[in-house]
């Protein structure tokens, strides 16, 4: 028996639980694949019965990791189970496989990786449910910028009403603190009423994760709804309710982000 193989052996156990869920995620989706080795019903990385490697085939990020389509994700498990999933899939490990298992390592390798970065972080992991139901967050800026030039029609902006008034102002002084800093002037009194409208601004953006959090419960909550935790069986109606207002949020939250950073600017 090979080392590669007798290491993958001796790991297997531990990601037993995660690969099976993964295998259920596929089924439920029609996907029923066999080992190329031994043609047992195989895991999503290893064959459960004989422990090789598995060709990488397209998959979302969280069956990647064997976890359901949810967005209050347990982290520290995640990362448990990235480290595990890497020492598993590190070349060392296929240095006497075939080129093939060698070349299915770095593709599942770098399939680990992106699945790892996007679910780690709040923010990425929202976005990338939100693009596997169909909404591109950037590609929605694009198209209302296409839009707006093509009608000639100011681009909407995505701002909370209370926000408009503070905009206003905030705009004004920017200007006039560009000006300045072109000039070689300083204005301390300008650079005291930003530093607090930053301040204020950044407050919103932190009450505005917040509140995201609210809407990660909402949209699993439409998932425990169902047996098998299959997005689909949720009614299209209720599943497009919690995203417009996951979707509306993080536009407002990226126009603050984008205030604060003119902000940043103009007191560098």
């Amino acid at each position: 028996m090979s080392a590669g193989l007798s290491y993958v052996r001796a790991n297997m156990a531990v990601t037993h639980n995660h690969q099976s869920d993964a295998v259920q995620l596929d089924q439920r989706n029609g996907e029923k694949a066999s080992c190329w080795s031994c043609g047992e019903m195989r895991a999503a990385l290893f064959c459960e019965s004989c422990g090789k490697l598995q060709p990488a085939t397209p998959t979302d990020y969280f069956s990647f990791f064997g976890l359901p389509r949810k967005l209050n994700v347990d982290t520290a498990r995640l990362e448990r189970d990235f480290y595990q999933f890497s020492r598993k899939l590190h070349p060392d490990v296929f240095s006497r496989a075939t080129p093939q298992e060698q070349e299915w390592s770095l593709q599942k390798s770098s399939q680990m990786n992106d699945a790892y970065r996007t679910l780690k972080d709040p923010i990425a992991r929202t976005e990338y449910l939100l693009k596997l139901e169909g909404v591109q967050m950037e590609e929605q800026s694009k198209q209302a910028t296409e839009r707006a030039r093509q009608t000639g029609e100011t681009k909407k902006q995505v701002v909370p009403p209370d926000l408009l008034e503070e905009v206003f102002e905030l705009n004004m002084q920017l200007e006039e603190a560009r000006t300045n800093k072109k000039m070689g002037e300083t204005d301390e009194n300008l650079a005291r009423d930003l530093r607090q409208t930053k301040a204020s601004l950044e407050s919103k953006h932190h009450a505005l994760d917040d509140e995201l959090k609210s809407y990660w419960n909402e949209w699993d909550a439409l998932i425990d709804r169902t047996e098998s935790g299959d997005v689909d069986a949720i009614p299209e109606q209720e599943r497009r309710s919690v995203r417009d207002k996951m979707v509306d949020l993080l536009n407002r939250r990226s126009y603050i982000r984008n205030l604060v950073r003119d902000v940043n600017e103009v007191l560098e």
